[in-house]
């Protein structure tokens, strides 16, 4: 009997009135094969944005790096080819083609046609994989308007094309006899599904940069051939995670205050963990879980495991060797976690992923094993190095002071009548609907600005709050000094929704608050305070799609009476062009002071018109090393960055 996959829809029609409405057998649409795929991308992919897009490659990769964890394949290649083409090749054992006793086609269509269909549902293919909600492959196949198979196996080369997940023929033995064995799948994702088929190639390399250090031994390659001149890229490493913490350590350019990293490999009841980490002299730290190589970026038990096992164990360590004495408090999490850049990944049989993302682990037994493990090989570290375990729990100490330091300032900070029960600051003004949906909040640069601002909001469901000058840099100050901030305070009581251990995110008072700023290197900056200072403080408010950046134009170019915003220096010349040349006024916007409440509202303000561009956390770690980088205390790595990046800068505008 062969095996379908079938969604199910109810067809909604329009109530005819005074007339009973039917509702039978016809109104139920039965989607079949790889229909739901196409019908529903975004219950399997997540999105069709650049993530969703990127996700095609992952589950194609995902395949291949299943063989190499399985010991049967020791290459992988990605080309990036023109014509929005990704070609993925492996030496694995190749996907079977031989007829299917369920399906009765070839097993290679079945898997490539058929959702939960693969070698990762039971019998001996693999103990652990990548791919394991079973739809991998048939998704890319239903979400490219072409998808060519080839299998190299037992000698011959098999083929088979598709077009939206259709095959056009059956599968095909080209050609004489073939070495080696392996898989190589060639798609090219659906211009009518996604908005933008352009890859990333700095996503796709950092995507397989970690999956080379998750599996130790393999060879990795990319070759992105879009250019005029084909670009080679590389990964092999022995050393798995403690290649990878050294890369990250050399990326931050900390300093480490181990002389060597912990780390341990091995099993316990079935699942497999490794685990490394270093401590630096940051105040940030840096963790990253991986299960079966998928990165749970928001996760679980294995990474719970990890901090139990450490917590207890520096702990145990600091009083058996008299560091704590009996009346000292324990130490926290928070204490042993600061500076701390640590890496946890397991291979487990039946992973329990929360969600398609696949963004946490919920398996008890991962958290058993890695507390088990981490425990016993940390313990044997510390004894083993003393240096190191001294400098580790006087970093701990040092953290613990200044929690409890800064606990006390904030607790005075946060006294009731300093933000609790305070009334909205005077500054603001605010809008009159009290739904948060609809409402937004306009943060100003200064008194002339936002004098315009409040004239041509909308004042039902517009509020702006202007902001004196620059506001304190947040990655250099402790909450009780930023709580301290005149300008931080006003936005912390405008927002509504507290902040540090008594944020509440159903409190926000808006659920859109846009950046606006002048469009010249003072108002950049400023919008990196504040863009640093929610990143930090208020990282919710982005994660849930609150905050934005006004687009305010960079010209007006008027001709007569006709007139034109132009937004960048490409839009003015078009519009220039378009008025014939010649008579042009061009006016250049240095400041949002410079346009009045009119010009304001149909450039920015209005909902209708204006252009506004989401926040969003696409890489966390990056991001954090990133705000590190640019707003940290260390003067030398801004400069490194940039001398590394000064070339890329255009028209800088000082």
């Amino acid at each position: 009997m062969r095996a379908k996959a079938a969604f199910f829809m109810v067809k909604k029609e329009e109530k005819k009135e005074k007339k009973q409405q039917s509702y039978g057998a016809k109104d139920i649409f039965v989607l079949e094969g790889l229909e739901p795929v196409r019908k529903r991308p975004g219950m399997y992919i997540g999105t069709t944005s650049t993530e969703g897009l990127h996700h095609l490659v992952w589950e194609v990769v995902d395949n291949s790096i299943d063989e190499a964890m399985a010991g049967y394949a020791k290459n992988v290649r990605v080309e990036l080819l023109k014509g929005n083409k990704v070609a993925v090749t492996d030496d694995g054992r190749g996907i079977p083609v031989e007829v299917h006793s369920q399906t009765k086609k070839s097993a290679l269509e079945t898997v490539l046609t058929t959702l939960h269909a693969g070698g990762k549902f039971g019998g001996e293919g693999y103990k652990v994989s990548t791919g394991l909600h079973g739809v991998g492959v048939s998704v890319v196949n239903a979400l490219s308007d072409w998808l060519r198979a080839e299998v190299r196996r037992d000698g011959s080369l098999y083929v088979q094309e598709y077009e939206r997940g259709k095959p056009k023929s059956a599968v095909k033995k080209n050609g004489g006899r073939v070495e080696g064995t392996g898989t190589k799948i060639i798609f090219s994702p659906d211009g009518t599904i996604f908005p933008n088929v352009e890859f990333d190639i700095k996503k796709i390399i950092d995507h397989l940069r970690h999956q080379a250090y998750l599996t130790k031994g393999v060879h990795i390659d990319i070759v992105d051939e879009r250019g005029d001149a084909p670009l080679f890229y590389g990964f092999c490493f022995d050393g798995g995670l403690q290649s990878f913490i050294h890369h990250l350590v050399e990326r931050s350019a900390v300093q480490k205050i181990q002389n060597e990293e912990f780390y341990v490999k091995k099993e316990y009841e079935g699942v497999d963990v490794e685990a490394a980490f270093v401590y630096t002299n940051e105040v940030e730290n840096q963790e990253m879980s991986f299960a079966n190589n998928v990165y749970t970026m928001d996760g679980g038990m294995h990474l719970t495991g990890f901090r139990t096992a450490l917590t207890r164990t520096l702990n145990d360590y600091a009083r058996q060797s008299g560091i704590l004495k009996e009346s000292d408090e324990n130490l926290t999490g928070d204490d042993v976690r600061e500076g701390l850049v640590a890496l946890v990944a397991v291979r487990i049989r039946e992973p329990q992923f929360e969600g398609q993302t696949k963004g946490r682990l919920g398996n008890t037994e991962a958290r058993t094993a890695v507390d088990a493990i981490v425990s016993e090989a940390l313990k044997e570290f510390l004894e083993r190095h003393s240096a190191d375990a001294k400098g580790i729990i006087q970093k701990n100490l040092l953290a613990a002071k200044a929690r409890k330091a800064a606990k006390a300032a904030k607790d005075t900070v946060l006294r009731k009548g300093m933000l609790e029960g305070l009334t909205l600051p005077g500054k603001l003004a605010d809008c009159s609907s009290r739904k948060p949906e609809e409402s937004e909040l306009f943060i100003v640069e200064g008194d002339s600005a936002g004098g315009s601002c409040k004239q041509g909001r909308d004042r039902r469901i517009q509020a702006v709050l202007p902001l004196k000058g620059k506001i304190l840099n947040v990655e250099k100050a402790r909450m009780d000094k930023m709580l301290l901030n005149k300008e931080i305070r006003s936005l912390v009581v405008a927002l509504g929704t507290a902040i540090s251990d008594k944020f509440d995110i159903g409190k926000l008072r808006y659920h859109k608050v846009i950046l606006m700023s002048d469009a010249d290197v003072d108002g950049a900056h400023i919008r990196t305070l504040l863009l640093t200072l929610f990143f930090r403080y208020f990282p919710q408010i982005i994660e849930n799609g609150h905050l934005y950046i006004a687009q305010p134009p960079l010209f007006k170019v008027q001709k007569g009476k006709e007139g034109h915003y132009a937004y960048s220096d490409a839009e003015r010349d078009r519009v220039v062009k378009s008025l014939g040349g010649e008579g042009v006024n061009i006016q250049r916007y240095k400041g949002l002071g410079e346009m009045n409440p009119e010009q304001l509202w149909e450039t920015t303000l209005d909902p209708e018109k204006r252009m506004l561009k989401k926040v969003t956390i696409e890489d966390s770690v990056e991001a954090n090393r990133l705000f590190d980088v640019l707003m940290g205390e260390v003067v030398q790595h801004r400069k490194n960055f940039i001398n590394a990046h000064a070339t890329a800068v255009k028209n800088l505008d000082i």
